[in-house]
């Protein structure tokens, strides 16, 4: 496509503006853009415990993930709102740059404040590089054939997830490669996909955009930071500061007020503001980010506690824990791919998040079940069935409330639904983790006093290898849960009560999670199915420029 055309050029009213394959073609700038985002997660979460104690900062790796967190969090809607008005493409080649730069500079930190810092600016890249996809998928796409494309989506997350822990360990595992310590590579290996991302983006990323001139919501997006950063960080931190101490309460003051002086400016702002509140006002979209929320909370915080699992109880490694998260990736491949058919050959669509919502609440509660000695196949089919209930939520429910959303509110719409579930999955992950580090000291000791009396606990004790552990428990002192190592060199029968506990807790924390999506489950029947437009985003503006002035062919239309 060239660089501009004019309204002589575009197809009447009912025709298709892009054709399969250069729909195929604009998906690949798209998919180099969300492989960065999902690669980096997962390769940064394998190597972070190496990363940090290579900047002797293993007690403040957290920040490194709150500042990322952060930061996309609050730009996600940022990058909506701007994308209405700018377009598309010049919002989705900033998001590329700004991840590259902070991925470089990630590479170069010298210290875990560093580290945060540029991870912070690394958010602020990768709070655009989901949600405008997935806005560009929505211009150039019609609802009821959108679903087709999200096998595409669901590969690359597929592709990350398998390479990924692959990747961070190999690098964190190396002392240098090309003459850098190999942790850094972790980091630099974004920078030539990034460039090549750039490259192809700006290549084939040519898509009409007629500009809107909106005012920006400055006010509107210094309140939102205000309101959520506090919030976010408290989330992050609580469990650590506790939750009634005095910062973790400043920091709730701050937030709400921060949050109730946003919703009066969005009020004030009318369709100027950053998130309308007037989208509200549909059901569809109400709903639709409020079972999204929950959804994100019952996701993330259920998926946190998995890695545990198999690393603290079962004691595989990192890297194969990782690994062993695949039946749940292709559990989200082949649900989304198959509904993803399903629904541009029916248009139906309600059926698909109802049965995701009951397998997931199910197989939280199935989890809650599992302990110590559970044969690991066990995990692993049920990892399967919560991938294919995700799979059928997420893609469906994106869909849903682009389907209900006017063109003009197509990048806000989109960016609400990461927004949203960004911060339920944020919240549960805090709440969840919080759940299981409160409970797990206390089961531990129960295990250790029941063990106590057993024979065989007795005679491991007494062995001199065990001496110091043994002493360690006569004293009556606590032994510190934020470094699990020791359990890997321990004798099975003194770590047992150790495992149990884990075991118990992270029992419970999948319990809570079935209870949460339950909530979801049944709110998700009170969603009205509407039917499913056949025109894509940028054939419902130019249907309705043409019903306003007659198809008027004279003005030029940029391509952004």
């Amino acid at each position: 496509m060239s660089e501009t055309t004019t309204r002589a050029d575009a197809p009447p009213p009912g025709a298709a503006l892009l054709t399969h394959r250069q729909i195929l073609t604009i998906l690949s700038g798209l998919l180099l853009g969300l492989f960065l985002a999902a690669l980096d997660q997962m390769i940064v979460a394998t190597a972070m415990k190496t990363i940090a104690d290579e900047l002797h900062g293993q007690t403040l790796q957290a920040w490194a993930t709150t500042a990322y967190l952060i930061t996309a969090t609050v730009s996600t809607p940022l990058y909506g709102k701007l994308s209405d008005i700018f377009g598309r493409k010049p919002l989705y080649l900033t998001a590329i740059s700004l991840f590259l730069v902070g991925s470089l500079l990630c590479g170069i930190a010298d210290s875990m404040y560093e580290l945060a810092a540029f991870r912070a600016v690394q958010g602020l890249g990768a709070g655009g590089l989901m949600s405008l996809a997935m806005a560009i998928m929505a211009d150039i796409t019609s609802p009821r054939e959108r679903s087709r494309y999200a096998g595409y989506f669901m590969a690359v997350f597929g592709i990350s997830s398998v390479a990924g822990p692959v990747v961070g360990g190999l690098f964190a595992g190396m002392e240098s490669f090309l003459g850098t310590a190999g942790w850094r590579w972790v980091f630099l290996i974004n920078v030539p996909i990034a460039l090549i991302a750039l490259v192809v983006v700006a290549k084939v990323l040519n898509i009409p955009h007629q500009r809107v001139n909106h005012r920006i919501d400055f006010a509107g997006a210094a309140l939102l930071t205000l309101g959520l950063v506090p919030l976010l960080v408290v989330a992050e931190q609580g469990r650590e500061w506790g939750w009634t101490s005095g910062t973790s309460i400043a920091l709730y003051v701050v937030g709400v007020l921060g949050l109730i002086g946003f919703v009066f400016v969005q009020q004030r702002m009318g369709d100027e503001a950053l998130l309308p509140l007037r989208l509200f006002k549909s059901h569809t979209f109400s709903l639709g980010n409020v079972v999204n929320f929950v959804l994100g909370a019952g996701m993330f915080g259920g998926m946190v506690s998995l890695p545990l699992y198999l690393q603290i109880v079962k004691g595989y490694s990192a890297t194969e824990s990782g690994l062993m998260m695949l039946p749940l990736t292709l559990g989200i491949m082949s649900a989304a791919a198959t509904s993803g058919i399903l629904t541009a050959k029916t248009g139906r669509y309600k059926v698909f998040p109802v049965v995701g919502f009951g397998l997931i609440t199910v197989v939280l509660l199935l989890f809650s079940t599992v302990g110590t000695d559970t044969p690991i196949y066990q995990p692993l089919a049920l990892m399967l069935f919560m991938g294919m209930g995700l799979g059928l939520c997420m893609q469906t429910l994106l869909v849903a409330i682009q389907n209900d959303s006017e063109p003009r509110d197509m990048g806000v719409a989109t960016s609400s639904v990461t927004f949203f579930r960004q911060i339920g999955g944020t919240i549960g992950t805090a709440v969840f983790l919080s759940i299981l580090f409160s409970t797990v000291g206390d089961k531990i000791r129960d295990g250790l006093s029941t063990a106590a009396g057993d024979p065989d606990f007795q005679a491991a004790l007494a062995r001199p290898e065990n001496r110091e552990f043994a002493a360690g428990m006569q004293s009556g002192t606590d032994f510190d849960l934020d470094n699990t190592e020791f359990l890997t060199t321990l004798d099975p029968v003194l770590a047992r009560p150790f495992l149990d506990g884990f075991s118990g807790s992270i029992d419970l924390v999948f319990l809570v999670g079935g209870l949460v999506t339950l909530v979801g489950f049944v709110a998700i029947w009170f969603l009205r199915e509407a039917p499913l437009s056949n025109r894509s985003g940028l054939e419902r503006v130019q249907d309705a420029k043409a019903a306003k002035d007659g198809q008027d062919e004279s003005a030029p239309i940029s391509m952004h």
